[in-house]
């Protein structure tokens, strides 16, 4: 169990302002075009997340707006000359509200957006099976009526006709397809048990080839490929020597596994990458301390190892991320940033062995300004080993520090990876520690580990966070009397929470969009409405024995037991966690005389948009945590 060690003594940093730590990067998640000739990216403008187009070689960028009242999702190119993208938005259903989903298709050539799919009033219309290579067409699965099952239809890009493929079937919620644009497998959920139905080429009848309990983890399909015209592909499946989920070789037909692919050292793989036609393996993805790649192509495997070696030895903990590239894979996008630098993204033209700048997240914050973060572990009070990461102030020494836990979102399949963090940083830069626990149930740390969280909303995992600080005060880093804990989503719950259910520990809790009723908030889920195997999942993770009541770990209904200050942040067009979370809340602390501020951020949704929400919540937890838990 490593030591959290000494922070070097160079005297107190500079304090960064609030204003440039705030300054959120202009473009994220930037994909190439399958030619290279074309860049797509989120970018923020005007306190909106949009998409934009960035043509490489004359330096022209388009940026559109999907609409001013729907969330943006993800996005993907459809050939050369046309984007896809999914939108969101809350609407009323069965007396609440649900989220509803809807795809759209940009078009470089018209300069025009259109929503594609017809007319439909379902909730789910995103789901995209297979877009043709050329952009031409794609294969969509999506519900007609809110009452209906999704069904399959090829449709034309260009006109936006479809033409129906698979017929909705009772029970099928999803469908896949292979990389030739054929529907192979569907997964019909009941009330306790699931099946696959599966068919070897086009113009075949589906046949059930798996049937299992809905109870039953392992013989789920999370992740997977299926050749085309083969019942052969790949599917990330437990190892039962290891406990942990690694790549395979498998057959869909007969429903036996082949050789091990590939298995990452202690965690489990996240994803993998397959040429066009699904035959040969690209890369697989893990994260370890670190987001990191395997790969398979030899020629790619080269090229990381080139930019490894350029950017090994610089400042702090920095990484290279290949991200992006083309399908000749001669153009790609490298990423290159750290848990103390908020990166910026190269275009690497291998022909010309030129690696150009193309964006910045954040140009005038140094490296040099901003604190590495570390990698460790911790065991809790029932001999689990926790990873953890841990950011110390500089230039102060490591013994008897006020302490903030950052418990992640999610929670379940979801962890902090050490990049750069906006919140952190900051925190670290105030004089705080900063302690990231993964707690149990956290995603990437194999079976058993994520098992463990189960049920234990409020309770286990909460210990968790708990034992985190036990072990820095034992270790004489922090002072157990300075704590204070902070969090957004999930995370802004865990703080809510453990003001209440441990207000001994903690001097003050901050949360941003933070749950305070259960629920409320499962029932809000789409899958949780229209799917009774999720419905079922969601509960056995989040409330464990269906016997377990969820307002006993709901904070609304232990407004009487809080005893610490609170601050609670929350956009009021959160599509994620509706508003309604907080605003309940805080009216119930209003009413019962409880020390708390609430903000509202008008127009942020589930994170932020604008710089001026960003800088307005560390503004705001800066005074707060001043106030209740101070640095000096």
């Amino acid at each position: 169990m490593p030591s959290p060690g000494a922070t070097g003594l160079a005297g107190s940093p500079e304090k960064i302002s609030t204003a440039l730590l705030s300054q959120l990067p202009f473009l994220t998640g930037p994909r190439l075009s399958p030619d290279g000739k074309r860049i797509a990216a989120y970018v923020t403008m005007k306190g909106k997340q949009m998409l934009g187009i960035f043509t490489l070689e004359d330096g022209k960028t388009k940026v559109f707006n999907p609409g001013d009242t729907l969330e943006l999702g993800w996005f993907r190119w459809a050939g050369n000359g046309r984007l896809l993208f999914s939108v969101g938005k809350t609407v009323p259903w069965d007396g609440d509200d649900a989220w509803q989903t809807r795809l759209l298709v940009y078009d470089l050539a018209e300069d025009k957006q259109r929503f594609i799919g017809g007319s439909t009033e379902g909730l789910t219309g995103d789901d995209v099976l297979w877009v043709d290579p050329e952009g031409k067409s794609i294969l969509l699965a999506y519900q007609r009526t809110i009452y209906d099952y999704p069904s399959v239809s090829l449709i034309d890009l260009g006109t936006n006709k479809g033409r129906q493929v698979v017929a909705a079937r009772d029970g099928v919620w999803d469908w896949y397809a292979d990389d030739k644009g054929v529907v192979r497998a569907g997964f019909m959920f009941g009330e306790s048990r699931w099946k696959m139905i599966y068919r070897a080429k086009d113009g075949e009848g589906f046949r059930t080839v798996v049937r299992a309990d809905n109870d039953d983890d392992d013989a789920g399909f999370d992740a997977f490929r299926i050749y085309q015209g083969s019942d052969d592909g790949y599917r990330i499946m437990l190892n039962e020597a290891t406990g942990r989920y690694a790549l395979w070789r498998f057959n869909f037909s007969t429903r036996k596994r082949g050789d091990l692919v590939f298995e990452a050292p202690g965690v489990d793989i996240d994803d993998f990458d397959t040429q066009v036609d699904g035959s040969n393996l690209y890369a697989a993805w893990y994260t370890d301390d670190r987001p990191r790649a395997h790969w398979f192509d030899a020629e790619l495997g080269k090229v990381q190892e080139a930019i490894d070696k350029a950017v090994n030895g610089a400042v702090g903990d920095r990484t290279a991320t290949i991200v992006s590239y083309t399908r000749d894979r001669m153009r790609m996008l490298v990423h290159i940033g750290g848990s103390n630098d908020p990166g910026r993204y190269y275009v690497f033209d291998r022909d010309a062995g030129v690696m150009q700048l193309f964006a910045q997240a954040n140009e005038k914050l140094k490296p040099a300004q901003l604190t590495a973060t570390r990698y460790t572990t911790y065991k809790t009070r029932d001999g689990l080993e926790i990873p953890a990461y841990l950011t110390l102030p500089k230039g102060r020494e490591a013994k008897n520090l006020p302490l903030v836990i950052m418990p992640h979102g999610g929670p379940y399949d979801v962890r902090d990876d050490g990049t750069y963090d906006v919140d952190v940083q900051f925190l670290a830069n105030r004089g705080y520690a900063v302690l990231q626990p993964e707690f149990r149930g956290s995603g990437g740390y194999g079976k058993a580990f994520y098992e463990k969280g189960e049920g234990q909303w409020g309770r286990a995992m909460q210990d968790d966070l708990d034992d985190g600080m036990d072990w820095l005060a034992k270790q004489g880093t922090i002072d157990p009397k300075r704590v204070c804990i902070v969090g957004s989503s999930y995370g802004g719950y865990a703080a809510l929470w453990g003001a209440v259910r441990n207000p001994e520990r903690y001097r003050c809790a901050a949360s941003f969009a933070g749950i305070s009723d259960l629920k409320r908030q499962l029932k809000y889920q789409i899958a949780f409405k229209i799917s009774k195997r999720y419905r079922k999942d969601w509960r056995k993770k989040v409330q464990g024995e269906e016997t377990f009541d969820l307002t006993t770990v709901s904070p609304l209904y232990a407004v009487d037991k809080l005893k610490v200050p609170l601050l609670i942040v929350h956009g009021d067009a959160d599509q994620r966690v509706p508003y309604k979370q907080s605003k309940l809340y805080a009216d119930a602390l209003a009413k019962a005389g409880k020390s708390y501020e609430f903000i509202t951020l008008k127009g942020e949704g589930h994170g932020f948009s604008s710089d001026t929400n960003q800088q307005l919540w560390l503004d705001k937890l800066e005074a707060f945590l001043t106030k209740y838990n101070p640095a000096s």
